[in-house]
């Protein structure tokens, strides 16, 4: 299935709008520059690259970018693959993408290295504009042993974990307690996220997931799911702010990608990375995709894409601070799931 090619950096700004009409008025800051007229435009992607194809293309944007876009590996997983991420912008406002520490949850890693591609390749007046407002750090794939064996956990043969598989591995997104240091983590890429976390310190935090296929309390199919920090002990402010992003990310997927979004029924357990990263301070938020089969995952990808794109704009334009977090409270909530 072939989606039809539209200029999703105007979309984008259309999701801004549409997400901020209904903000408290107060004082708009100086408008941003527009998206080009001929924009990005959408286009078929791979949604599974290998590790090694996740590398080259990587490779290929630092170079197309004139090195805009600032490639390096964050560590190794324990049989030796990079873990990639990549570095665009060098604006104050601090954002991290984090994708598919589960590794078969795979649709993250595809819409981050198109959100890498728009942002940091062209070089527009709002390219320029919107380079100069964020700094986005991108953790690419964050499990590439997992992703190469399609299975949710590291790869750990001696595991015998709280949260994960005995001989298999670790299920990464249990262990980013902010109390347990990077150099005693035993989930090694929980540990290299840690690290990058701590050394980029961002002001917003998006982790990338899937879910099964789920449907409201009117039987309307769910498309992802979004929920900010739950633990205790999180400050307000960021569950307030995360709950602005959750916001943003729920809008631009409902209206530019035909998706409709609900609240993720998350615990409170401070190791998963959304609690841990809000116990830190910053704009945590968890976005599940649901896995909807083989001939959805283009536009479960462009849902990813779309919501990283409106996420990053309304930071930078400062549309996202004149939202009213309740508006979160007033995503659906996620019903059942759908038994095949």
């Amino acid at each position: 299935m072939r989606i039809r090619p539209r200029s999703l950096l105007a979309l984008a700004t259309a999701a801004v709008v549409a997400t901020t009409l209904a903000a408290p008025a107060q004082a708009a800051p100086a408008p941003a520059p527009a998206p080009p007229a001929k924009a990005t435009w959408w286009h078929e992607v791979d949604p599974r690259p290998s590790n090694e194809e996740v590398g080259r293309r990587l490779d290929q944007l630092a170079d197309r970018s004139r090195g805009r876009v600032d490639v390096r590996t964050i560590g190794e997983t324990n049989e030796g693959r990079p873990v990639w991420a990549a570095r665009v912008g060098n604006g104050p406002l601090r954002i991290q993408y984090v994708s598919q520490q589960h590794g078969n949850e795979p649709l993250g890693a595809p819409a981050a290295l198109e959100f890498l591609r728009t942002v940091g390749v062209g070089n527009t007046g709002w390219h320029r504009w919107l380079r100069s407002q964020l700094t986005v750090d991108v953790i690419v794939r964050a499990n590439p042993d997992g992703h190469a064996r399609d299975w949710r956990y590291n790869y750990d043969p001696d595991a015998d974990p709280e949260y994960g598989e005995r001989g298999k591995g670790y299920d990464i997104n249990r262990y980013h307690n902010p109390d347990l240091a990077p150099e005693d983590n035993p989930a090694t890429e929980a540990g290299h996220i840690q690290r990058a976390w701590l050394e980029f310190r961002p002001d917003i935090v998006v982790d990338y997931h899937m879910q099964g296929r789920y449907v409201d309390d009117d039987g309307r199919e769910i498309t992802a799911s979004v929920y900010w920090p739950s633990a205790d002990g999180v400050a307000p402010e960021a569950v307030d702010a995360a709950k602005q992003v959750s916001v943003v990310a729920q809008k631009s997927i409902d209206h530019l990608a035909g998706g409709y979004v609900s609240q993720y029924p998350g615990g409170t357990y401070e190791g998963i990375a959304r609690n841990a990263y809000g116990l830190r301070g910053s704009a945590s938020v968890l976005l599940e995709l649901s896995a909807m089969g083989q001939e959805f995952e283009q536009k479960q990808i462009r849902s990813a894409y779309v919501a990283m794109l409106a996420i990053a704009q309304t930071a930078a334009d400062g549309s996202v601070d004149r939202i009213d977090p309740a508006r979160a409270d007033d995503i659906p909530l996620r019903g059942d799931p759908i038994r095949n």
